[in-house]
């Protein structure tokens, strides 16, 4: 099977986002970019994540002409090939619409850095200007507001986060929305204490080396 490694752990990290909440139905989608083979994939579109089988995971080459798998791609495979086109630090990508973040994003409000683990996506998450979902626009859109970030929230839509595997995207994404929860939390008591930029920028240095080496 082609990309049959992606496209298990695209099975796999979409049943997560549904067992873990970061969405519902058959919402989002996920893509993973092979440099190599120059060679994407993603997930198929409104198939329940518990019904996708590998096999269903639709193959695209760089251009988004699908060249294998027998379902429709999702509708946002311009939103997802635009980063492996010129973003060289992104090889998977996680689209959701969890609950905290969508409602910044339909607020049209940035993330400020209110706790430190924004720090993994950059200095904050910028909310993109809204364009209708599965177009050129959203795509230029959400590649725009992403610039020197890891996440970026879509206006009235959802969030998309990227790193260099899916693990990490994921990891992403579960941190952003955790620290998009607690930006709504907070303003409904007060005003949130925001982090500054020099504490920010030690902060994703530190990141540089969080977690276990590979030896």
């Amino acid at each position: 099977m082609l990309m049959k490694k992606e496209r298990e752990l695209i099975v796999k990290y979409g049943r997560k986002l549904s067992t873990t909440g970061l969405t519902r139905g058959t919402g989002g989608n996920l893509s993973i970019y092979n440099r190599e083979e120059k060679l994407m994939a993603i997930s198929p579109s409104g198939i329940d994540y518990f019904k996708i089988k590998p096999e269903d995971v639709a193959i695209l080459n760089i251009k988004g002409q699908q060249i294998d798998g027998d379902k429709t791609p999702s509708s946002e495979v311009e939103m997802h090939r635009i980063f492996y086109e010129r973003r060289m630090d992104i090889d998977a990508i996680i689209h959701t619409h969890t609950i905290y973040a969508t409602t910044l994003a339909c607020l049209n409000w940035s993330l400020p850095p209110v706790h430190y683990m924004v720090a993994l996506a950059g200095l904050d998450i910028r909310c993109a200007k809204y364009a209708t979902y599965g177009t050129k626009e959203l795509a230029e859109n959400a590649f725009e507001a992403m610039e020197d970030r890891k996440a970026v929230l879509l206006a009235n839509h959802g969030l998309l986060a990227g790193a260099k595997d899916l693990p990490n995207a994921f990891n992403i994404t579960e941190e952003i929305e955790y620290c998009a929860e607690l930006y709504y939390r907070t303003k409904c008591i007060g005003e949130p204490i925001i982090l500054p930029e020099d504490e920010m920028i030690l902060m994703i240095d530190k990141f540089k080396t969080y977690g276990q080496k590979k030896k």
